[in-house]
């Protein structure tokens, strides 16, 4: 539009300057402030010729730092909000699985395997197993362990590990002072006291170990079922 403004003014200039060379000096006389003014002329029709490109010029920088922004903006929310960026959840690990990794329960996985048991807490179930540290089966009288595991021993190391399981997802929020059935047969004698728990004398250290079948709380001492006499063995 300004551009179509310039042009005209400057063929209105021109036409003017080919009239007055072609009159004498006297007749030039007459045109000489008309010219002035088409001088003045000149100068804005080259400044409205300029205007166009400096308009252009500055649309140009607007226009690209539009696109910047608006290109960078979906850039950092596809990389907030995209699942495949956020760190993938672990499949839940049984409770053989969790004993095992922990490090402190090798006597109890090894016992549990023994007897073939691990399938079995391997199983979907849920179970709540209260489970003896390394330490807890060391604490055992000597020479009871190795007499445990010997294969004519299976049968009652079997009830003394299933004495240790109850059916069941268990968190400790939900224990209660009680008589509590184990898979063995014989009752478990839990007592639940401020925030303490203990089955059987022994006490809960660690409580909620979470597993995708259950849950594992840490006792300090191996339960034994009484119907069992260790010390005959």
């Amino acid at each position: 539009m300004l551009a179509s403004i310039a042009a005209a003014y400057l063929q209105k200039i021109r036409l003017t300057l080919l009239y007055t060379c072609s009159t004498n000096s006297k007749d030039f006389m007459r045109f000489s402030t008309p010219v002035k003014s088409l001088k003045k002329l000149s100068g804005l029709a080259a400044a409205l010729m300029i205007l166009p490109v400096a308009v252009a010029c500055g649309g140009q920088t607007v226009e690209d730092t539009t696109v910047d922004s608006i290109t960078e903006a979906p850039a950092d929310t596809t990389a907030t909000t995209d699942p495949s960026a956020a760190p993938m959840a672990t499949e839940g690990e049984t409770i053989i699985e969790v004993a095992t990794a922990n490090g402190s329960f090798d006597t109890l996985v090894s016992a549990i395997q023994a007897v073939g048991l691990a399938e079995t807490l391997s199983g979907e179930g849920p179970y709540t197993v209260f489970a003896p540290t390394d330490e807890a089966f060391a604490a055992l009288p000597e020479g009871t362990l190795d007499k445990l595991l010997l294969p004519e021993n299976e049968e009652v190391l079997t009830q003394i590990l299933t004495y240790h399981v109850v059916s069941g997802n268990i968190p400790s929020s939900d224990v209660t002072t009680g008589a509590v059935p184990s898979l063995e047969g014989a009752d478990l004698d839990v007592t639940a006291d401020a925030g303490s728990v203990t089955v059987n004398g022994a006490t809960v250290i660690q409580p909620d170990v979470m597993a995708s079948n259950g849950v594992i709380h840490v006792i300090d001492q191996v339960l034994v079922p009484p119907t069992v006499d260790i010390s005959t063995l």
